[in-house]
């Protein structure tokens, strides 16, 4: 290495992580590669600490390996070469000595230090969930936000077929997992505490249609419905197994699994313990600093402009906009993401499966019934002065409605027919000014 090459390294071995070492061109082929977990360019070298030792992966297509259309393989993210130390955690930064720790006994030292831990799963406080001054989750009990989560799930189903399954959680995490469960032949229970199914994109109507397709597939839903807590019973070697669940009003269920489909979390650990300035997530400017001008946060952990997005789309831009700056390019810093969704579910009997979390404006399902498409994007519920248009067919099962908010479309919701949603959410992603909305929304104005 040579003095002027600065020493960048990366805690986070996902996707926000390797987008940076890939722009900053570490294991691209395009430079020299280092040894010992290294990959440098002209002026950069670059080390990624991974925790985990799987090869690194896309998890958001991990709903499509537990329902048994992908292979785990089919997800791995493009290699990225020594660069990243796999099964490496940072346990502790020293920011005065500009080093990192690591539990292997290793330390790297950094000139900038890159802050991409992601997040972990909500564990909800359940009466049963643990032991006094435990921490271990009984045997049937499952995250779902790792690939380690997914394989163990996948193997408690297989058991045999018709394992009870009880999903806690109705957003978009919870109705994948209940959907990919249920074609790996499980009989779903899916509790969702909100009014409606995956409340925070859909309107009542459009999670109205979604809760009538996922109970048509077998899938029994409650919404209002608090779990309060887990029973378990005793194993010949003492350890726990899950027998069933409480709900709020008393009701037990009996259950052989449980998926914990709460939500995700800020990791922010490494960053509090090193005093750095944290909210909700790890607080970085424009320039995607910390409270440490020489330490950077992107992806799931960050927080900019009080907002935590905890989407594929937003840290890969955020990569890429920290790759321009380390690089010495002028770039004009990181302004924001408008966030938006996708997933894509295809049932055997239709073909393929796809699933994707991108900036395009769009969450999308199909099921087994038939096909369902659904997608939201935006605002989808009205404020006071909003315009609202809606076009419906109960006969083709369609449903259409946006949000207009002077002359700009602010969301919208589609379920059924969704050759418009390319036109509308580029019309709100540029903030454009609306011209003709009917055309928009009819199937010409999506050609």
């Amino acid at each position: 290495m040579t003095s002027e090459q600065q020493r960048v390294v990366v805690i986070g071995g996902g996707l926000a992580g390797l987008r940076l070492a890939a722009r900053l061109g570490a294991g691209t082929g395009t430079s020299g590669m280092g040894t010992g977990g290294t990959g440098t360019s002209a002026g950069t070298q670059v080390t990624v600490l991974g925790e985990e030792s799987h090869v690194p992966y896309n998890r958001v297509l991990l709903a499509e390996v537990l329902a048994g259309r992908y292979a785990p393989e089919v997800t791995a993210l493009p290699d990225p070469g020594p660069v990243l130390r796999r099964g490496v955690r940072a346990v502790r930064v020293d920011r005065a000595d500009r080093t990192v720790h690591c539990d292997d006994g290793s330390t790297e030292r950094y000139d900038t230090l890159v802050l991409a831990t992601g997040s972990n799963a909500v564990l909800p406080p359940l009466r049963g969930l643990f032991e006094p001054q435990g921490r271990e989750l009984p045997d049937g009990v499952h995250a779902f936000r790792t690939m380690d989560d997914c394989l163990a799930l996948s193997a408690a189903v297989a058991v045999r077929p018709g394992v009870r399954a009880v999903v806690i959680g109705g957003g978009l995490l919870g109705v994948s997992a209940a959907r990919a469960l249920a074609e790996r032949g499980a009989q779903v229970v899916l509790a969702q505490q909100g009014e409606r199914l995956m409340e925070r994109q859909l309107d009542a109507e459009a999670s109205a249609l979604l809760h009538a397709h996922l109970t048509a597939l077998g899938i029994e839903i409650h919404t209002q419905c608090r779990v309060r807590g887990l029973t378990t019973t005793r194993g010949p070697a003492g350890g726990r197994r899950v027998s069933g669940a409480e709900f709020a009003d008393g009701y037990r269920l009996d259950a052989e699994v449980v998926v914990l489909a709460c939500g995700v979390r800020p990791r922010t650990g490494l960053a509090l313990a090193a005093g750095l300035d944290v909210r909700t997530g790890i607080v970085v400017d424009d320039r995607l600093r910390t409270s440490d001008p020489r330490v950077h946060a992107i992806g799931d952990c960050a927080e900019h402009a009080g907002r935590v997005y905890g989407l594929a789309g937003p840290a890969l831009d955020q990569a890429d906009a920290l790759a321009q700056q380390l690089s010495g390019a002028t770039a004009p810093g990181y302004t924001g993401t408008r966030a938006l969704t996708r997933l894509t579910l295809t049932t055997p009997a239709a073909g393929s499966a796809t699933a994707s979390t991108t900036t395009t404006g769009t969450t999308t399902a199909r099921t087994a019934t038939g096909t369902l498409d659904l997608a939201a994007f935006g605002e989808t519920t009205a404020l006071p002065g909003d315009d609202v248009v809606r076009l419906a067919d109960a006969t083709r099962r369609t449903y259409r409605k946006v949000v207009v908010r002077g002359d700009r479309l602010v969301g919208g919701v589609l379920l059924g027919e969704l050759s418009t949603v390319g036109a509308l959410a580029r019309s709100w992603q540029d903030a454009e000014t609306l011209t003709d909305l009917f055309h928009l929304l009819t199937d010409d104005g999506g050609s």
